[in-house]
């Protein structure tokens, strides 16, 4: 039975050599998704590339599928693979659930889900990979090799700062702002 393994990175650029470690492994593209921040991104590049992240690369490898979209309550993104297609699906309205129900349904509980999705949020990245059980334990060395985040330690971090789940009717996350993400409002 085919499982989901996901990590998250606070680097982009991490999960990217990740992705390319997976595929040099030969785990193939269309088992493969990236989702997250690239530092680089904004509301101009997403709303030009809205779409682009639910292609798929080809025999060039995932990151050539590379688009950028625009995420309820996270804002623009890079994505590519299949859950980029089911987060651009939920984003047009063909799916519920966005994010979080993206990873809810790959098989991530709740928790892990609005997890993931925060930590993308927060400008984090996520890769999340199909195996089959045969290639579970090198999948898993590839994912953890590289350092993913502690998520006890993180998800702790973001509940001390008064977080208890993802929320899509947010504003995207601005890392000098209130512990709670959100950008003060102006005193006049």
């Amino acid at each position: 039975m085919t499982r989901t393994l996901t990590r998250s990175y606070d680097s982009h650029a991490t999960a990217r050599s990740v992705v390319d470690q997976l595929e040099a492994a030969g785990v193939s593209s269309s088992a493969i998704s990236i989702i997250g921040s690239d530092g680089k991104t904004d509301e101009t590049n997403a709303a030009e590339g809205a779409g682009i992240g639910a292609g798929v690369g080809g025999a060039a490898g995932l990151l050539t599928g590379l688009g950028i979209m625009a995420i309820p309550g996270v804002g623009p993104v890079v994505a590519a693979g299949w859950l980029a297609a089911t987060a651009a699906g939920a984003v047009a309205g063909a799916a519920a659930g966005g994010l979080v129900g993206s990873f809810v349904k790959e098989g991530h509980d709740e928790d892990e889900a609005n997890y993931y999705a925060e930590t993308v949020r927060r400008g984090g990245s996520v890769v999340s990979v199909r195996t089959e059980p045969e290639h579970e334990a090198a999948v898993h060395a590839i994912l953890d090799g590289a350092t993913p985040i502690d998520r006890a330690t993180r998800e702790a971090d973001y509940r001390a700062g008064g977080w208890s789940r993802f929320d899509e009717k947010a504003d995207p996350y601005v890392r000098d702002a209130t512990a709670s993400g959100r950008v003060p409002p102006a005193v006049i």
